[in-house]
């Protein structure tokens, strides 16, 4: 026996509709503001029932994108077919995706049931299917014992909960996310992206989510699609974006990175920047003239500097300077050393191993090739949001 619970995780085994249900197509889709580009000949696939994060800083096309699959914005070049079919003919409430904003946009004067009731009722939907299917969704995030509460008498996170049921009600094929977090705090937001996760692998309802917090798509994402100037710059899971960035810009953007700019060495397997020639384990930059070597602030360690000299041990990579700062982050301390020259370092270690330093103390950090990525110096990145390397 199918519930109504399994009929909405499961679309397709309730209707007979095809595999392809929840499937999006971006194909080759560009939109222009006057002479401004917001997003440019995009073409993203995203499977039924994935969970793909739409990430990049303010201005790079992401919510364009997602407003031009809802159907608030038309594209002025390029097709969208969702399930299989062209949608840009179609009007959003005819579309088989629903959205869910920031401002959760709630009735005050409606109860929580209504307001989750409203669009079937404004289709005149049979009362009986209505009532059971706000029931289930409800159900499905946890709220159904405030159904008589009005909005007002919620939480921000209860008020979340209801946005979402409002738009799950209708069984769509997609859900659209428009960074739906933004206006919580840290710890119910971090929350929520556990529950958000959860619902969706429970339902396996199409999630695209769009944001510009790299935590939100770390934590959540099936797929990352990293977005730069209108263009997708890298599309891969969470561990190949974070450990295997396709460009300086990514590696930039997802994490914090330390970077070392400079001329690269014959056989492109180092940069020697003003504070050091960082080696790294596989000469990527060959026949590149400029290039940036980047490291995490976890791959690095730290430790005071002796009077003469430094000695690396076993790590390759080394460069002295001046501890400058010094933060607790819980699990994890984090070191800002100056290097001069107007650049300084980001080091964090686990707080049991952390270094017996102090401010203003001589440090040396070390970090092995390995940990070392390599990239062609990019003249344009900082236009394209790119984020430079922490400086003083």
């Amino acid at each position: 026996m199918t519930t109504a619970i399994d009929a909405q995780a499961n679309p397709g085994a309730a209707n007979g509709t095809p595999a392809d249900r929840g499937e999006v197509v971006i194909d080759g889709v560009t939109k222009r503001y006057g002479d401004q580009t917001a997003v440019d000949n995009l073409s993203l696939t995203i499977h039924p029932g994935e969970f793909i994060s739409l990430l990049g800083p303010s201005g790079c096309g992401k919510t364009t994108t997602l407003r031009m699959i809802a159907g608030f914005e038309h594209p002025d070049a390029g097709d969208i077919r969702v399930s299989g079919k062209s949608v840009l003919a179609a009007p959003p409430y005819k579309r088989d995706v629903n959205t869910v904003f920031q401002a959760y946009a709630l009735f005050p004067h409606l109860s929580i049931a209504e307001n989750v009731a409203y669009g079937m009722q404004q289709r005149r939907t049979p009362k009986a299917e209505v009532r059971e299917r706000v029931e289930s969704a409800l159900d499905m995030v946890q709220m159904r014992r405030f159904a008589d509460r009005k909005p007002t008498q919620l939480s921000g996170g209860q008020q979340q909960r209801i946005a979402l049921a409002r738009a799950l009600v209708n069984r769509p094929s997609v859900l659209l996310l428009d960074e739906p977090l933004g206006a919580l705090d840290r710890q119910l937001r971090e929350e929520m992206q556990l529950e958000l996760k959860l619902l969706q692998s429970r339902l396996g309802i199409t999630f695209v989510f769009v944001t510009h917090d790299q935590g939100e798509a770390l934590s959540m994402s099936d797929r990352i699609a990293i977005m730069r100037a209108g263009r997708i710059e890298q599309l891969a899971d969470a561990d190949t974006v974070y450990g295997r960035p396709a460009s300086a810009y990514v590696a930039a953007f997802v994490g914090q990175q330390n970077f070392f700019t400079g001329d690269v060495s014959e056989g492109g397997a180092a940069v020697t920047s003003p504070h050091a020639v960082v080696l790294a384990a596989s000469p990527v930059l060959a026949g590149a003239a400029q290039g940036e070597a980047a490291v995490r602030p976890e791959n690095m360690k730290l430790e005071a500097a002796p009077n003469q000299g430094t000695s690396t041990g076993v790590e390759v990579n080394a460069v002295r300077g001046e501890l400058i700062g010094v933060s607790h982050l819980g699990d994890t301390m984090q070191y800002l050393v100056n290097l001069g020259h107007d650049q300084s370092l980001i080091v964090r270690r686990p707080t049991p191993d952390a270094p017996s330093v102090k401010i203003g103390d001589s440090v040396i950090c070390t970090w092995r090739p390995e940990h070392v990525l390599l990239f062609p110096h990019d003249d344009s990145a900082e236009a394209g949001g790119y984020i430079a390397p922490p400086t003083l």
